[in-house]
């Protein structure tokens, strides 16, 4: 019985570690559609705060340069989508396309540079206090400092969406910017710090993946992360509640395709890499067949798609 309690817990937190640059742009995504916002660019977000995270990283040395590189070019990124989407008016998701593109032109380009380096990884938990933990010990072991990191931002982030008054006007600008007018809030501003806000997430959450998680770096690495973010959204209806338990159904997958073969389950290699993705896939399905997911979407995103 306790064997089994440890195998739970060792693949729960490897879970956890495969999911965690995942759980950073989803909820920055998620915090950005909650105030009438879509960004499909969150993946150039990701994919530019991945290659600038691990350029920083590479150049000083230090993994913790590398976040803040990845999460300002995120914001720069962001920043260019909100300023055509709330700027020039143009349309949201040719905008977050748009900014995609670049992102994969200029990191394509950039990154040539980057191939075959190696950067040193954030602090791990391994050999601090949480390894003497009965069942849960080896588990933790298995994580850096990014997953505890991720969880707070989460936990912040549905305090503040839900208990202050700016996370208030965010909601209400998600709902209807003609009311948050009348009540004397400026939905262009709330929309424009979510923008940030999740751009931020999205260039983190990219610097875990490439300086902490694989420490390397790869054209494309992000692997279409930032897309999966998206549909997340939509499962996780748009609550920063729920943003980690259907993150870690992608992360479950992952941990599920790199260990099977391992444990002599014979499978195809190309079924086995795409397994999160058809996972994700499946979450949409049933999420589509057992709730009304357009419930749950604030009122002035569904504009977006009429």
């Amino acid at each position: 019985m306790t064997e089994l309690a440890i195998v739970f817990f060792v693949w729960g937190f490897a879970s956890l570690a495969n999911a965690t640059p995942l759980i950073l742009v989803t909820l920055g995504e998620t915090l950005g559609q909650r105030t009438g916002i879509i960004n499909l660019g969150c993946e150039g977000g990701m994919l530019g705060g991945a290659c600038a995270g691990f350029g920083a990283a590479m150049a000083t040395g230090n993994p913790w340069l590398g976040m803040i590189a990845g999460a300002a070019t995120g914001i720069l990124f962001a920043a260019l989508h909100a300023a055509l989407v709330l700027g020039a008016r143009a349309n949201q998701l040719a905008s977050g396309i748009a900014v995609w593109m670049l992102a994969l032109g200029l990191t394509s380009y950039i990154g040539r540079a980057f191939v075959g380096g190696r950067v040193e990884a954030l602090p791990s938990l391994a050999g601090t206090w949480v390894s003497s933990l009965p069942l849960v010990g080896r588990g933790l072991e298995q994580l850096s400092v990014a997953a505890p990191i991720a969880i707070l931002l989460v936990l912040l982030a549905v305090w503040w969406l839900e208990r202050t008054r700016t996370g208030l006007s965010w909601r209400v600008a998600g709902e209807s910017a003609l009311i948050a007018s009348e009540n004397g809030m400026s939905p262009t501003r709330a929309r424009l710090s979510a923008v940030l806000v999740g751009g931020c997430l999205a260039g983190l959450g990219g610097a875990v993946l490439s300086v902490d998680y694989t420490q390397t770096w790869a054209n494309e690495i992000t692997k279409g992360r930032g897309l999966i973010a998206v549909g997340l959204v939509i499962v996780a209806r748009w609550n920063p509640r729920l943003v980690l338990p259907v993150c870690l159904l992608f992360g479950l997958a992952e941990t599920a395709a790199v260990r099977l073969p391992a444990m002599g389950v014979e499978m195809s290699s190309y079924l086995l890499s795409g397994l999160p993705y058809a996972v994700v896939l499946a979450a949409l399905v049933a999420n589509h067949l057992a709730f009304a997911p357009a419930a749950a979407m604030p009122a002035d995103l569904k504009k977006v798609f009429d």
